[in-house]
């Protein structure tokens, strides 16, 4: 038995979508740093006040893949986690920018943050559940198309609203802009409506129907997924006395040292960790059933080897692309527009501008989306993902040597083919080595190698740029070009067995 061939448009219908998600992740992305600035909040502040967004990352995804995986009533197996994901964060929309203070626009980071991640994470899984080997490659391209058409419109909004409709992009000191305020309410509406749209007019397979197609792939590939024995409680105990030592020592030398409090973050995680990993020890030892939080750390530490690979490779690209959300606008303000001050017109022209940018390299990654699978059918889909990471990390370094806004269109064009591979190739080649029945939990964890990245980032980047570069913050750019060269290199150490091109040439 085999998943049935999609056609352009029922793959069209079902990524749908994530043009809705992205829009108000691009909304995110291009103001939220504008947002703090406005409200008070210093350079350095910028990063620790972002980790919002990696942090509840790194908890719901794992957690609503868990349940998705086991979820199937007459509204399926993934669509309803869109739903509610997608009233939520339209929700957080419209209050977010007429937040009275920092904190609470910090908070309502948290709440918009957590409530995409609720529809985004089964949005991947629903790639791998509905489509045949052959289609995925095409199927996260798709995603990648309406993540960049999303982008697109999102990130030039407020530029729209100043510059066509006149709307105003200055206020008082303290008070987000009109222009700000009215692109997040229109987010609102255009993440439901297109979370809606891939809701009516998609299906899924029930469960038995993925189980049948596994074991049809096994029968024909030999391709298959081998279940590893479950960790046992002393294997729990071990890991977890490690990374907790690991996290308590960090933590200390933190302190004795007197090193910046925001180390305490990556501390503070490593412990949890530790202890996280204990905890399920210690529940395996006083019953065997199994539940969500062991299931879940007992896939982590049996991911398959081919999702191990990618995940070096995903730290480095999204260091890159955390450094280039937070950054952007500080950078070229400071760097291009000569000016930090957020109550100027100049600052607001930068940042606007910046939003402009963003829809130019979100604009190239969805053009690039449907040239990708063409490139990966030549060449395969690792070398087409490494020349992509290559390209983006030559882009952000020459961020260094621009002096015309004009002129950063150039490395933005680069930054949109890497962007466009980094959202398609990863999730194409992990897809072939998921179990069926756990593409939801695996999805969720891969999530963690996207995160942690901007954890860390978000830990030590405004340190590294208030004391090595001086508050100089297009240095950080530069660290991000560098990062993703070392991506591009890991690459081609990564295992994709399942590369349908690959085994049509041999």
């Amino acid at each position: 038995m085999k998943k049935r061939h999609l056609s352009f448009w029922e793959i069209w219908n079902m990524s749908f979508g994530f043009m809705g998600i992205q829009f108000g992740f691009a909304l995110q992305n291009a103001n939220v740093s504008r947002i703090f600035q406005t409200l008070g909040a210093s350079m350095d502040d910028i990063p620790i006040l972002w980790i919002a967004a990696p942090i509840t990352g790194l908890i719901v995804q794992p957690i609503i893949g868990h349940f998705s995986d086991k979820t199937w009533n007459r509204f399926g197996r993934r669509r309803p986690y869109f739903t509610i994901g997608a009233i939520l964060a339209s929700l957080a929309l419209i209050l977010m920018p007429s937040s009275p203070s920092l904190w609470i626009a910090a908070g309502m980071l948290w709440i918009l943050d957590a409530s995409i991640n609720i529809s985004m994470e089964p949005f991947r899984a629903f790639v791998g559940d509905n489509l045949p080997t052959e289609q995925r490659t095409m199927g996260f391209a798709m995603q990648s198309f309406f993540i960049g058409i999303g982008a697109v419109i999102a990130s030039v909004l407020p530029w729209i609203l100043a510059n066509w409709f006149n709307i105003s992009n200055t206020a008082d000191p303290g008070v987000v802009p009109h222009t700000v305020k009215f692109a997040f309410y229109i987010g609102a509406i255009v993440l439901l409506g297109c979370v809606l749209y891939t809701v009516f007019t998609t299906k899924e397979y029930s469960p038995e129907e993925l189980a049948a197609f596994e074991e049809d792939k096994k029968q024909t590939t030999g391709l298959a997924y081998t279940e590893k024995p479950p960790v046992t409680s002393g294997e729990f105990i071990k890991k977890g006395s490690i990374w907790g030592s690991i996290g308590l020592i960090t933590s200390l030398l933190v302190a004795y040292y007197k090193l910046d409090a925001q180390l305490y973050i990556v501390t503070g995680l490593l412990l949890a960790f530790g202890i996280i990993l204990l905890i399920s020890g210690l529940m395996k030892k006083m019953s065997s059933k199994q539940n969500g939080m062991t299931e879940i750390m007992n896939d982590l530490l049996h991911m398959p080897k081919t999702m191990g690979q990618l995940a070096v490779v995903q730290f480095f690209s999204w260091l890159a692309f955390y450094t280039l959300w937070i950054y952007t606008t500080p950078a070229v303000t400071q760097h291009i527009y000569g000016t930090s001050d957020t109550n100027s017109l100049l600052y607001n022209e930068g940042a606007n501008w910046v939003g402009v940018l963003f829809a130019v390299y979100n604009g190239v990654s969805a053009i690039t989306a449907f040239l990708l699978p063409l490139i990966a059918k030549q060449i395969g889909r690792r070398a087409t993902h490494s020349i992509a990471l290559a390209i983006g990390g030559i882009s952000f370094i020459s961020f260094f040597f621009m002096k015309n806004p004009t002129m950063l269109l150039i490395p933005m064009i680069g930054i949109g083919f890497t962007w466009g591979s980094i959202l398609s190739m990863p999730y194409a080649i992990l897809t072939g080595s998921l179990p069926a029945n756990k593409m939801g939990t695996y999805m969720g964890i891969f999530n963690f190698f996207i995160v942690i990245p901007q954890i860390l980032a978000a830990s030590i980047l405004g340190f590294v740029t208030r004391v090595f570069f001086d508050g100089q913050v297009i240095y950080a750019m530069i660290l991000a070009g560098v990062s993703l060269i070392i991506g591009a290199i890991s690459v081609r150490f990564v295992q994709d067995k399942d590369d349908i091109y690959k085994l049509k040439k041999h």
